[in-house]
This record gives C-alpha cells, structure tokens and sequence, in this order.
C-alpha cells in the first residue's frame, strides 16, 4: 500500500509522491517562544515527529526544518510587562521548548532556523515581491511593506475562501494600506520598541512581518519547491494562506502537500494563554511520565480533536503501562517485523488509532499464548520504536537494572496473591478474594480480569 496522506488545499487524501524519488521535504511551523509550552503546543510537535519517523522507516532521506519565531508583537509586548530585554524572554522559553521536546522524545529536526538569523532571506525576498508588483512600501513613511492580496489572484486558494469574504488583516496600521486585507511583510520600527527589535531595510529600521518569516526560511533550507508544509489547523489562515501567496507570487512552487494538525481542547475550546486553560507540561508530567503522556497523543489520530481530561490522561497511562508490563514478563527482544496490520493504517494517512488497537491486538495475543509471546513482544518493540515510544530508547533514560529486577519481583508476588485469589473464588470464599484484591490495590497496583486471566498494571499517579 502506498502512503497516503490527507492535503489541506485539495481536501482529499492523496498518495505521496516526492518530487525527489527517495527524498523528502518537510517544514513545519514552529512555536513563538513567548510563554511556557504547554499540551496543546507540544501535540504538533508529536504529531509531525510521528510522520518524520514514518518516511524515514519507508526509505524516505527527510529533510525536516522547524521553525521558530522569536521576535513578535507578543514577545516584546509580555517582555515589556516582565520588565525583561525581549531576546532574553525569547531565549528562556526556547529552552522551556526543548525541554518539553525532549520530556516527549521528539526527535530534533534536520535544522531548526530562528526568524532573527534570517533576516537578509525576508529582505530579499520582499525586494522580490515589490519588484513583481504584488507589494508595496506604505505611502505614510511608517516603513512598513505590504503584500498586495488582489494583485495575487489564487489569493484564497488554500482555505477555499474569496477575498471579499475575508476579514481585515490586523497586524498592522491600517493607514498604510490600499486594501484592508493586505498583510504586513515588514513593520517599521515605532517609538515605543526597543532599538534591539529593528533591523536596517531598504524600507527603514524595521522587523519582519510573522508570514514572511516561514517563506523565506523554507526556501533557503528546502528550495523553492519542496513536498509537505505541516503546523496546527489555527494556522491554515491567515498564516499558511499568506505564505502560499506570497511565495508562489515570488515564483516558488513551494508546498506540494499541506497537513494540518487538529487541536487540544479544554471545555470544546482551544487550549491557549488567552483562555487561561493552559496545562504546561511540567506540570502534566507530575502526574504522568513523559512517556504516557505521549502515548496519549499518539493514540488519537492528528486530524481529531482531542478535549483534554486527567481522567482519560490517567486511563491512557494505565493502559501503556500493560504494554509495558508485558514486555518486562517477556524480557529483553529485539525488534521484530511490523505487522502488516500496522503498516496499513500507518500508510492510511498516519492512522496512528488502527497502529495502536493492533499493539494492543500484539500483547493480548502474546499474553494468552506463551508460545508466541517472545515473537509478538518483538513486534511490539517494532511498532514502538515507530511511535517513539519504546521504553527501551535511551532517550527515555536510562533503564535501571534495579527497576527491572523491582518489576520482577513485583510480578512474582504478585502473581502469587492473584493466585490466592482465583483459589478462594474457586471456593467461593468471596471475602478472602476481595481482601487480596484490597491488599493489592492499596499497593498501587490495578487488577483487570480479562477473558485470559488476570493482568496487573501501577495504577494511574503511581511513580
């Protein structure tokens, strides 16, 4: 089966076809680093870090460039209320940033480029747009640049919207426009900002607009045409809208595929600082490790909104830590050969939910039947290691002898009070079974019956 994945801009799952055979082209919009990053940020980077993991097991050289966007209004706004020089925000949550990617083992990108190293690329390819005739330079002497939106006639094509239908641009001074909906490509520099904020243009001291920031970084690292532009579903407008127009009206291909992220949601609204519904994410792994919490997104597939609970946090950990559970009993394995269960919903636009109903299809199989356990637990440490979520990456950690040789014990004592228990159910002394299961449980440890017997997992919360 090939891979296909669902395009944005066609609205239809496609088959993937690089325009490289054996290479492909992946940028994805990064965060601005203005605040700690929290769930709802992270899940992108899990997400895309999923489908990078996916091209390379299919063969695939990957050239994956993830932006960041470290100067905005918003960084130098909040750095203004904090009393703080706005690089020295910018930087603090970058490294808040790399930190969440790595308590997830996202993989680092092949380059991961930041707007203010880059803005000779964003002056350049203004200068272009001016020259073509699709942007201008604000006749108030403010400074600014605009795109002109109607000298680009596709304008909309991304987002299947007409221009007349459309809002407003708001990140600029209207003043300076000759259409309310052109977007700003460089800001002036005001009185109010920093002198440190500005860079010399052609235009005046300025910074750059947020849109041209990706055009130009995607450009300089993957060319003028390249295969998948990925981010949150938030960006599909304005932002991909405007990078789309803006670089093909400069004569770039760009993006043959566009893949968009759904949200995390809290109460069926987007998770943001502005909502004040924010879970960070050191203080979502004081509940779980890093590992589950990742498990948890992976679980569902990208395109779905996830609404966000601890409860269904919690039953997702205790469900990963069968997995994990099961592959202690069974002992160390190399990875095996993917089933072919799990490589069609992977090629199936990454469906990451039919991957994981066949891990758990993988270890109740290997529970039930002893015989085939050790080569089921070798598919399950090969389906893992695709998901990021094999207990055994170093990134992870390194694994203690002592934890292994815990678990041991802990599954033979264990096992041995299950039995205790089946034989006083056996004998119908209800209240014997009940009370080993009490002693078990106030142990932190949850009992299952299933149709096979009984199966053990720490409880939700239990370190």
């Amino acid at each position: 089966m090939t891979f296909r994945l669902y395009d944005t801009a066609t609205r239809e799952v496609r088959d993937f076809v690089p325009l490289r055979e054996g290479k492909a082209g992946l940028y994805v919009c990064g965060l601005t680093v203005q605040s700690e990053p929290h769930v709802g940020h992270v899940r992108s980077a899990v997400n895309f870090d999923v489908l990078q993991r996916w091209l390379r097991h299919l063969g695939y050289d990957v050239s994956f460039i993830r932006n960041v966007t470290d100067i905005d209004d918003k960084i130098l706004t909040k750095a203004e209320a904090q009393g703080r020089p706005w690089y020295n925000l910018a930087y603090a949550m970058k490294i808040e940033l790399d930190k969440a990617y790595a308590a997830l083992n996202v993989t680092p990108p092949t380059y991961e480029p930041a707007a203010t190293g880059h803005i000779p690329e964003m002056v350049e390819l203004i200068d272009l747009l001016i020259e073509r005739g699709h942007a201008y330079a604000a006749a108030d002497d403010s400074g600014d640049v605009y795109f002109d939106v109607r000298s680009w006639a596709p304008y909309g094509e991304l987002t299947h919207q007409g221009i007349d239908d459309m809002e407003a641009a708001e990140d600029a001074d209207p003043r300076g426009k000759r259409d309310p909906r052109d977007f700003a490509l460089w800001k002036g520099r005001k009185d109010s900002e920093p002198d440190t904020a500005s860079w010399p243009s052609p235009w005046g001291r300025g910074r750059p607009g947020w849109h041209i920031e990706c055009s130009a970084m995607a450009g300089k690292y993957l060319g003028e045409a390249f295969d998948i532009h990925g981010g949150g579903v938030d960006l599909r407008f304005p932002h991909h809208e405007n990078e789309q127009a803006q670089s093909r009206a400069a004569g770039h291909a760009f993006a043959s595929y566009w893949m968009h992220n759904a949200w995390i949601t809290t109460a069926g609204e987007k998770m943001s600082k502005s909502l004040g519904n924010t879970l960070s994410i050191p203080s979502v792994l004081q509940r779980v490790r890093g590992i589950e919490l990742r498990f948890y997104m992976v679980a569902a597939h990208y395109r779905s909104h996830v609404e966000f609970s601890f409860e269904a946090l919690d039953e997702s950990a205790v469900g990963f830590r069968r997995i994990e559970s099961f592959l202690a009993r069974v002992g160390d394995v190399a990875p095996g050969e993917l089933p072919q269960a799990f490589i069609d919903a992977m090629n199936d636009d990454l469906g990451t939910p039919a991957a994981v109903a066949v891990l758990y299809d993988a270890v109740r199989d290997g529970n039930r039947d002893p015989a085939v356990a050790r080569e089921q637990a070798a598919a399950v440490v090969a389906m893992l290691d695709v998901l990021g979520l094999n207990p055994a990456d170093p990134a992870w950690g390194p694994a203690s002898s002592n934890d292994q040789q815990l678990t041991d014990a802990v599954d033979v004592l264990v096992r041995g009070l299950l039995e205790q228990r089946a034989q006083a159910r056996a004998s119908k002394d209800f209240a014997a079974a009940d009370m080993i299961r009490d002693q078990i449980k106030a142990a932190g440890i949850e009992i299952t019956d299933t149709p096979d017997g009984p199966t053990w997992s720490l409880e939700a919360g239990t370190k």
